[in-house]
């Protein structure tokens, strides 16, 4: 068996990184065949993920997210390419969400008088 840990920090707070971990499940569920379930804290959220040769739980609070999963034997033997999807999966969340936070308003419309 091996064991996959990723921890990324973040500056979105709780609201939006529950977006981020939602939107995080629905593509494990979609693109991997993987079924997420996801539990609301209080100041700590829960998705735990689970398919055959694989299991474990993506934690979100407003700082960061960790996950933490087991890889069965015959999934252990691609531990890196399957790390390598989900740090590429949660950073391209992440960004996306950084750059729509730091996008300037939009300048209203003049009025012609």
């Amino acid at each position: 068996m091996a064991d996959l840990h990723i921890l990324r920090e973040h500056t979105v707070g709780l609201a939006a990184a529950r977006k981020i971990a939602f939107k995080w499940a629905e593509q494990a569920e979609n693109e991997f065949g993987m079924e997420c379930t996801y539990e609301e804290g209080k100041t700590l959220d829960t998705v735990t993920f689970e398919r055959s040769g694989v299991n474990g739980t993506l934690t979100v609070t407003k700082d960061r997210f960790e996950l933490n999963a087991k890889l069965g034997f015959l999934l252990g033997a691609f531990k890196e390419k399957i790390e390598g999807e989900i740090v590429k999966n949660l950073d391209a969340l992440l960004t996306a969400k950084a750059s729509t936070k730091n996008m300037p308003a939009k300048k209203a419309a003049a009025k012609k008088v």
